[in-house]
């Protein structure tokens, strides 16, 4: 029936002169094709036939049953909640289809289509993936730029170094120069999102304080956060990166920032630690802040244990 169209091949496929397909088009008319498309059709096994140039009606039979499926199955425009259950109103119409009667042949359009299927070939078990391979640098901030995008890859693979990017439809597929998979994202445009890796991004900050403000992913952060971390005085920002990549491993960024809205941004980072944890209902995941201001010697190591003892806490 309807769906079975979508696991078998047809032995020809029109085509317009798309520039996916075709790089030129030759005197006599012959076309020079695309590698990726030559895969593609090599992969199906079926021939590709072109229309000539600016020759719409060659395929106007095409054309004509797109527009009988928008003046009949979309008018009025039906109502939906997602892509799939549009579709699936779409097949349950187009199967109702198949049980009218073919305007020419005189048939019923279901029977000409268990005449037809005969002719076509078996799909693949394996489906063909179409994608562009390129390079990327890896900034000294261990971002590359790939469609207007920022990808990070912090603690992935070295600032400096290259990497290969291969574009799907739907993701970006980042690759070492060994082809070891590095990270995989959505592309922007399928409205899905890529997790950033905060604590990677605060403690690769760490180590040059002073990029803050040329960030892309500080930029990203809400206004509360950016005042946050891009103070000037570069030790306290320091020890709030620092403190950053700790509650970004513990925490969501929506959880910090609604801390630093309820106590401000100039309060101590022991006391968002604190304020922090009693909101997750974990009092005893302290920040571990590195103090470089007493002498080696006077360093020593807290517990809450002793506490624990005197309020009667085991």
């Amino acid at each position: 029936m309807f769906f079975d169209c979508i696991i078998i091949v047809a032995l020809q496929i029109w085509f317009d002169n798309l520039s996916a397909a075709v790089v030129h088009i030759e005197k006599h008319g012959e076309r020079q094709l695309t590698d990726g498309f030559q895969r593609f059709c090599a992969h199906y096994r079926f021939e590709a036939v072109f229309c000539n140039p600016y020759s719409g009606h060659e395929k106007g039979h095409v054309e004509n049953k797109c527009g009988y499926s928008k003046r009949n199955w979309a008018v009025p425009i039906p109502i939906y909640e997602s892509q799939e259950q549009l579709a699936a109103v779409f097949a349950k119409q187009a199967l109702l289809d198949q049980e009218r009667t073919h305007y020419a042949k005189g048939q019923r359009i279901a029977d000409l289509w268990e005449e037809e299927r005969a002719k076509l070939l078996v799909l693949p078990e394996v489906a063909f993936e179409a994608f562009r391979i390129s390079a990327a640098a890896v900034n000294k901030y261990g971002e590359i730029r790939v469609d207007e995008t920022t990808i990070p890859l912090l603690g992935l693979v070295q600032p400096g170094s290259q990497v290969m990017v291969q574009t799907y439809w739907d993701r970006l597929v980042i690759l070492n120069n060994n082809h070891q998979l590095v990270r995989e994202i959505p592309r922007p445009y399928t409205g899905k999102t890529a997790d950033i890796p905060w604590e990677q991004v605060f403690t690769n900050l760490l180590r040059k304080p002073r990029s803050v403000t040329h960030s892309q992913f500080i930029r990203m952060l809400p206004q509360t956060l950016q005042l946050y971390v891009t103070v000037k005085e570069l030790d306290m920002r320091k020890e709030r990166l620092r403190a950053l990549a700790h509650w970004s491993s513990v925490y969501t960024v929506r959880e910090i920032e609604d801390v630093l809205h309820l106590l401000g941004t100039e309060t101590t980072v022991e006391r968002i630690t604190a304020v922090l944890g009693m909101r997750s209902g974990s009092r005893d995941i302290p920040a571990v802040l590195e103090e470089t201001i007493s002498p080696p010697s006077t360093k020593m190591e807290f517990s809450l244990q002793r506490y624990d003892k005197l309020t009667g806490v085991s």
